[in-house]
């Protein structure tokens, strides 16, 4: 199996069941971590951060986040991430700690990042996610901006859900960020979090750099993670079924420049 393909690796934490679980020293990433946690009612989680910022997203069901003095009850907005419906997230910044307890039968994603400055602990409400319709033809997707690099809330996270069509590629024209050099392109790292509709469906995801040091295509299933250390990461999705995925991003800089893969820019300049 690829090292970029991670599968559901289930932990039993009493009411907690740890889904993923990549952090940084789990993997060559050295910017993105990520963890996904399913938590039945009242079941309760519990972190201290230090040098890292998080991104608490309530991904189905209701939860109550509580850091200091602020306590976000109830929030959450879905049952399925196939409701297509923006959900509550909260920013936590390093050096502080949160709870979580929920509210009803809950999956929640915790991404993390460097904590280069101390911020203010925010709700993110789902009324005020951007909601954005990108391509055309079959090359057509939705995207959740949680956190796109034009929120000053997060000093190193970048925070995305995607919903791509059976019969449509995403994260295409291929792309890639993985050079610093400004104002073109940016170095960011990514994971990507997949759920299918239905279940049992499957999409494919390559990873590959110009010069094909690193080059992989996954047969990619229902809650899988897909690390991108570097290079172009398509993804493409099977009749029939829909994919969601959440993206994770993070780098020395908190700016998303993407370069096309110039074999196959030609395909934006279609009428």
């Amino acid at each position: 199996m690829s090292h970029l393909l991670r599968k559901p690796n289930q932990v039993q934490q009493n009411d907690v069941t740890v889904v993923h679980q990549l952090m940084t020293q789990d993997t060559e990433l050295e910017y993105v971590g990520f963890k996904m946690i399913d938590l039945k009612a009242n079941g309760r989680h519990e972190e201290v951060l230090i040098d890292q910022e998080c991104c608490i997203v309530a991904l189905t069901g209701k939860i109550t986040v509580t850091e200091g003095k602020h306590v976000f009850e109830g929030i959450g907005t879905r049952q399925s991430v196939f409701e297509k419906r923006p959900t509550d997230s909260v920013f936590v910044s390093g050096g502080k700690s949160f709870t979580i307890e929920a509210v009803t039968n809950a999956t929640v994603a915790l991404c993390y990042a460097p904590a280069l400055m101390p911020l203010q602990t925010r709700w993110i409400k789902a009324e005020d996610v951007g909601v954005e319709h990108r391509g055309k033809y079959q090359n057509k997707r939705m995207v959740h901006n949680i956190l796109p690099d034009n929120d000053p809330s997060a000093s190193s996270l970048l925070v995305v859900e995607v919903y791509t069509e059976g019969g449509n590629f995403s994260s295409y024209p291929p792309h890639k960020h993985d050079q610093d050099r400004l104002p073109d392109e940016s170095f960011l790292e990514e994971t990507y979090y997949h759920e299918i509709e239905p279940h049992a469906g499957f999409l494919f995801q390559r990873v590959y750099t110009d010069d094909r040091s690193l080059d992989e295509t996954m047969a990619v299933e229902h809650r899988d993670v897909v690390i991108v250390p570097a290079g172009y990461h398509p993804v493409g999705v099977p009749d029939g079924y829909t994919s969601y995925y959440l993206n994770v991003m993070a780098g020395p800089r908190r700016i998303w420049k993407f370069h096309n893969d110039p074999d196959h820019e030609w395909i934006l300049d279609r009428k």
